[in-house]
Parts: C-alpha cells; structure tokens; sequence
C-alpha cells in the first residue's frame, strides 16, 4: 500500500472531506497521486515540427509528483502532419528535442505519455512530402463546414501501405521511449487517420479494412497490437471518440462501434482507454444527452479516462458512480497549471483565451496563466 492511499483511508476514518478527484489511483505500474490528468492538447508551438525548449517550462508548469500528463499530439511520420507547428517523433532531432522536456516532468515526479498520431485526410500538399494528397481510408475529401479551410481529396491508403503505417507507429513508440517517455498514447480519436478507418462515415472501402465494424477496426487494432508487442502493453493507451463527428468523421452506430473497440482493446492488455464524452459533439461545446460511456467502461478491464466537458463537480461524480478511474482536463487544465490545487481548495479558476489557444507565441497562452499564489 503507498503512502497516499494510507493517507486516503486516514481521513476517511477521521470523518474528513476525501475529494475524488484527488485520492491516488494505480495504474499499472504507475503510482498516481490524484486522478487529474492533463489531457493532450494541440500548442502549435513546435516549429518546424520539432519540440522547443519552452515545452519545457509549459510541462513542467502542469506537473505534480505522482500527476499523470498526456503530451501534445506527435506525427509519427513525414506524411503525418494537418496543422503548422505540431511536434513529430519520427526523426532523430525530434526525439532530441522532446529529451529535456520529458526530463522537466520527471524531475518534478510526473508520468508522461506521448500522443502518437496521423492526422490522414485533415491535412494538404503543403504538409505532404512532395507535395502529394494526404493518405485515408477513402478518397472522398473532407469538407469541413463553417471552415474556410480547404483539403484535397485524399489518397486511399492500398493494404500494403497500411502496412507501412503499421510499421511507423511502432517505430514512433520506439523513440517516444527512447527520448524518455513512459508509454505512449495512440490517437484513436478526433477525426484524424485511425478515426478515418473505425467510423462508417467515411470509410468507404470494400476490403478487409472497410465495410463491417470488424474491418473497419481491423488497422487501429493492428497499430496497437505492433506498438503492444513493440514496447510493451502496459505503456500503451488509446484514445477513442467513437461518438463525435470531428472532421468529418461520424459513425452510424458509435455504441456498437465503441464497445467492440473496448472489448479488443481489452484482449491486447493495454493499460488504458481514454474516451471522449459522447456530450462533445463539436471540440467546443457541449451537448445534452442521455447517452453514457458505461458500456464501454464495463467492456474494459483496463484503466478507464473519461474527457470533454468536465468541472471539478462532474469529475468527482464521474468517480464517485464508478463510471471512470481519471479524468482528463483540457482547456481547465491549460489555463490552470496548479489545477490540483485548486480542485483541492475549490478555489476561483482562471478563464481559458480561446483566441491564444493556436497561436505560435512561445510565451502567451502558454506560459503565462497565473498560479493561484500570483493570481491578482
């Protein structure tokens, strides 16, 4: 028994406040003081797609001893990247560079996962090695609405090339590990590359990768099988959105789809599932709905992380009913680098600057939000 959970059943034995949000948790191998996790967030902040040394301070900021940190999506490869200023680990100086700011997290006690992603069609031929289409499942281009953002039609991926991406995602987990991390996270999620393969929206193929919902997941579960077998399931997770419809990429039916995700996960072992809130219809804005990730929950046995939407009092609900073991915190967590201990004092929270959220600032909407002690 560690330390903090004897200190847990103390304080429940003394009749005193006990936060959920804020008792240790074991994940695997990992020793969680609390079970706020920050959740991966795009930052654009990595020129010329490698990390910077203000990551550093960023991560670091966000750190507790014991915390549990998902870093910022990673392409995996040359042909990986949508947005500009997004970090890789497919290279040699990428990996370099994520060495310190991997360094700062640990050196302050935190576990750090790399997110691991592809972001296939929601990308064009500037982000493209000469200049060509971006890869998918289909050729059909995504038109995404109220955006003036242009993508062409996408390349559809052939079985032999699915192989090839396979083969980058492991090598992406090989030196995520080799820079430091503790375990990666394969991005499931979002609408990007492997979210293109699971949802039937966009999926059009007509062979082993298309069609019934075992085709279509059969690429996500190949990547996490070579990635499990690569560097061990117990540092893999997967993030999953089966019910939104990001870029594009929407589902006939996510419960079915969501719970045969949960299941496989499950028979390869892996450590977590991080699953995006059915309510988060759109990044932004939350939803009414009656439809719950229960389902899916029960149909892992791993380590369960909810996200999208969530305050200090959903959070301690959501683990109070048994319905996650963490929950991951984005925009909360962003403009609130000591969100532990503000959850832990139910103090005031600082209001997240949408309009700095994408910026290439390497210090404001970064760095800059104040801790509870110089909050004016």
């Amino acid at each position: 028994m560690t330390k903090a959970v004897e200190e847990e059943k103390k304080k429940m034995m003394e009749g005193e406040e006990v936060i959920p949000l804020l008792t240790p948790y074991n994940m695997g191998k990992f020793n969680l003081s609390h079970r706020i996790v920050l959740a991966p967030l795009t930052r654009t902040r990595s020129y010329n797609f490698v990390a910077q040394p203000h990551a550093a301070l960023y991560y670091s900021q966000r750190t507790t001893n014991g915390g549990f940190l998902i870093g910022e999506a990673s392409g995996i490869s040359d042909t990986a990247q949508g947005y500009p200023n997004t970090p890789g680990i497919w290279i040699k100086e990428q990996v370099e560079a994520w060495k310190p700011i991997v360094e700062a997290v640990h050196k302050k006690g935190g576990i750090f996962f790399c997110q691991l992603w592809h972001a296939g069609r929601v990308s064009n031929y500037g982000y493209q090695p000469n200049g060509q289409p971006p890869i998918s499942s289909t050729d059909k281009a995504l038109e995404k609405e109220g955006s003036s953002s242009k993508y062409p039609p996408p390349r559809r991926l052939t079985p032999d090339e699915i192989s090839d991406v396979v083969n980058d995602f492991k090598m992406a987990a090989n030196n995520a590990i080799e820079a430091g991390f503790d375990g990666v996270e394969i991005h499931g999620a979002n609408g990007y590359l492997l979210d293109q393969f699971l949802k039937d929206k966009v999926n059009d193929r007509e062979d082993a990768y298309g069609g019934t919902i075992e085709n279509r997941c059969r690429f996500p579960l190949e990547v996490v099988k070579a990635v499990a077998d690569e560097i061990g399931a117990e540092k893999v997770g997967v993030r999953l959105s089966p019910f939104a419809d990001y870029c594009g990429c929407g589902d006939s039916n996510p419960q079915a789809l969501g719970i045969y995700m949960a299941k496989s996960l499950s028979q390869l072992g892996i450590l977590y599932c991080h699953v995006i809130e059915p309510r988060m219809q759109t990044m932004f804005d939350k939803d009414e709905t009656n439809v719950s990730l229960m389902p899916m929950r029960k149909a892992f046995d791993g380590t369960f992380i909810v996200a999208g939407g969530y305050d200090r009092s959903d959070g301690n609900n959501v683990l109070e009913n048994d319905g996650a073991d963490l929950v991951a915190y984005g925009r909360l967590f962003l403009a609130n680098p000591d969100l532990p201990r503000r959850f832990e004092l139910d103090a005031e929270l600082n209001k997240a600057d949408k309009s700095t959220f994408y910026t290439s600032d390497p210090v404001v909407g970064y760095t800059d939000y104040p801790f509870l002690e110089n909050a004016s």
